[in-house]
């Protein structure tokens, strides 16, 4: 048998092909010199133009391409019968990669930075000691400005939804797809000097996905389109769903091998409007005005040979989060949580209990049960409070940790 550093280069190429994550690919890379120089590290396209709106903006050079990776991280098992810690819950946490190639951790489904850290937080992560996996990530646009002009009216970075659905081939060519503020798909693939409109019905959409090889997008009647290329990549659009009526904002999100459909109700008034009891400590910060929140969920599943969304009234022990610029599922069984599964996870108002540094870190996050239809904040169910923040206290030792195969400048 061949000695396993010495595989060919055409063998090892076809093996990175099939690693759909970049902790793998990172991990690959990192068993020796030949396997890490056969293989080229993640990388994305940048310097995107922005689509031209004469009047909107002055200030916009045009858009830096952002990938974020949220990930898993957790004690392995062999580590749960060795160590005296008590508390082994997991932690996910989304990571970007500055200009500087430094790490920040991010809220998995916010904007927001997490930072002060606690005492002895590492300055690196060891991935040989840790189990590591990747649960989602996200492309969003990213304007570059310079110096604005007193006259320039709005901002470029409104012109589009900050959720990009991103296409990358192995040669280098790449598409991307994203709303424009008009409600309209836009579309820019490598060689364009400028933005492509898709032009369709007038009903504005409200997400895109790129799932199995395909672009997707659906409108707010839930009437969902495949995005299809003609011999000169020239755009149009093909009926995959007839509309799914009901909800005020539609989210595709991946869940095993099927692609689902999340109907997010809201309501605008006083919390005593809304017709139900459970989880009005929700919103009780907004009780003396006006304000739209999220009241239900209704997950649809697609059936593509009948062309149709699929109400589903379960999803055992799935968890769906719907982020700003992400969705993705989990299953809470690989999670070390508590918490059971048949729920979602979501952004909305804050809500934030200011006297509690934990609670600041999660606010804006609720959580709704499927069987129940119950809604509150995050912190008011147990074994999900630290899901995202505070980190584990395991992330933190009191020594240092030693080098491993990778490690993550924070």
């Amino acid at each position: 048998m061949a000695e396993w550093s010495q595989l060919p280069v055409e063998l090892l190429d076809l093996i990175s092909k099939r690693l759909s994550s970049e902790i793998d690919l990172l991990r690959f890379r990192s068993v020796c010199s030949a396997w890490r120089s056969s293989v080229p590290p993640p990388s994305s396209p940048s310097g995107f133009p922005i689509l031209p709106n004469d009047g909107f903006s002055s200030t916009t050079w045009g858009f830096n391409l952002s990938r974020r990776i949220i990930y898993y991280i957790g004690l392995p098992q062999s580590h749960y019968q060795t160590s005296r810690i008590t508390n082994k819950n997991g932690w996910i946490v989304k990571l970007e990669r500055d200009k500087t190639d430094r790490m920040h951790l991010l809220n998995p489904l916010t904007m927001c930075q997490f930072k002060p850290f606690p005492e002895n937080f590492p300055k690196m992560f060891d991935f040989w000691n840790l189990q590591i996996s990747e649960l989602a990530s996200e492309y969003t646009l990213q304007s570059i400005n310079y110096r604005p002009l007193a006259s320039s009216i709005g901002d470029a970075s409104n012109l589009y939804m900050e959720k990009v659905a991103f296409c990358f081939k192995d040669d280098g060519f790449f598409i991307l797809l994203t709303i424009h503020v008009s409600g309209k798909l836009v579309m820019y693939k490598s060689g364009d000097t400028k933005w492509t409109t898709i032009n369709d019905f007038p009903s504005p959409y409200d997400d895109v996905i790129f799932y199995e090889g395909n672009f997707y997008a659906v409108d707010n009647t839930g009437r969902t389109v495949s995005v299809i290329f003609d011999s000169e990549m020239i755009p149009s659009v093909s009926l995959v769903a007839g509309p799914v009526y009901g909800g005020d904002k539609k989210f595709f999100v991946k869940s095993c091998r099927d692609l689902l459909l999340v109907d997010k109700y809201l309501s605008v008034g006083p919390e005593d409007d809304l017709g139900y009891t459970e989880g009005l400590e929700f919103y009780e910060e907004f009780d003396c005005f006006m304000s739209e929140r999220t009241v239900k969920f209704k997950v649809f599943r697609l059936d593509r040979s009948g062309e149709m969304w699929v109400e589903m009234n379960n999803l055992d022990d799935r968890i769906l989060f719907l982020g700003d610029n992400c969705t993705f599922s989990a299953s809470a069984s690989d999670f070390n949580f508590g918490g059971k599964g048949n729920c979602i996870f979501f952004t909305d108002q804050f809500f934030p209990n200011r006297e509690e540094e934990v609670e600041w870190k999660n606010r804006g996050i609720g959580v709704f049960h499927l069987e129940t239809g119950s809604i509150g904040p995050m912190s008011s169910y147990h074994g999900y409070t630290e899901m995202f923040w505070p980190p584990p206290v395991w992330i933190y030792p009191t020594t240092a940790l030693e080098d491993g195969l990778r490690q993550l400048h924070i």
